[in-house]
């Protein structure tokens, strides 16, 4: 199989799974609302605003799956999202799940309020047997900032595999993009549990969607 076949079938397996309708089946707002561990996970963290929410919806094709805000904090709980058709009640496991995660960092919400969404992520990330991957979302037009590192610190802890996403490639031109890219490797570079590729988005544009799925799918074991 040559490379170009061969990104060209990751593509339409990503395709596959990810054009099909997705549904949302739970959200979760303290650990013990936690699903049964069953199907590998792969969730989305960042900044709040920094479009995770725009980004799963692109990812599945859909504008209306994961509510998306101007407003920093709108998501509050460990949002799920599975392939429709599969109930997990009668055996039929879905063969993954997003997880839509509340963002750290500025919020327009009451302190102990976002200490509490703060303490439920990283719960969640240190103690999910079958999270696969964590996609760390940098907005591009601002790079990583202190407390991205900090998130990374705890990954890196707990042992949490993470790649980085940048997004909002669009809203900066190419030249500026390519160096904060290479800056990014750069800092990531002796982080243990850092996956060495970046992978640069736009939600808006569909700019690296292809890619980032078949990240996903890689992940978690079905390429």
């Amino acid at each position: 199989m040559t490379q170009s076949q061969e990104v060209n079938g990751r593509i339409e397996a990503g395709e596959k799974l990810f054009l099909r309708p997705w549904v949302f089946i739970r959200g979760v707002p303290a650990m013990k609302f936690l699903p049964p561990e069953g199907p590998p996970e792969v969730a989305f963290a960042g900044r709040s605003n920094v479009g995770k929410s725009s980004l799963i919806n692109a990812l599945v094709g859909r504008k209306g799956l994961a509510r998306t805000s101007n407003t920093p904090g709108r998501t509050q709980e460990l949002n799920y999202f599975v392939p429709d058709g599969f109930s997990g009640e009668t055996g039929d496991l879905p063969p993954m799940a997003l997880v839509d995660m509340p963002g750290y960092g500025f919020a327009k919400a009451p302190k102990a309020q976002v200490e509490a969404w703060t303490k439920l992520v990283f719960d969640y990330l240190r103690g999910r047997v079958t999270l696969k991957r964590v996609y760390l979302l940098i907005d591009a037009r601002h790079g990583v900032k202190e407390i991205d590192a900090e998130v990374m610190d705890l990954l890196d802890a707990a042992a949490v595999s993470y790649q980085i996403v940048l997004t909002k490639a669009d809203k900066i031109r190419p030249p500026a993009l390519a160096k904060l890219v290479g800056e990014t490797q750069s800092r990531i570079a002796k982080r243990p549990a850092a996956f060495p590729e970046l992978i640069a988005t736009s939600a808006e544009k569909a700019v690296g969607i292809n890619d980032l799925r078949a990240a996903i799918l890689r992940a978690v074991g079905h390429v």
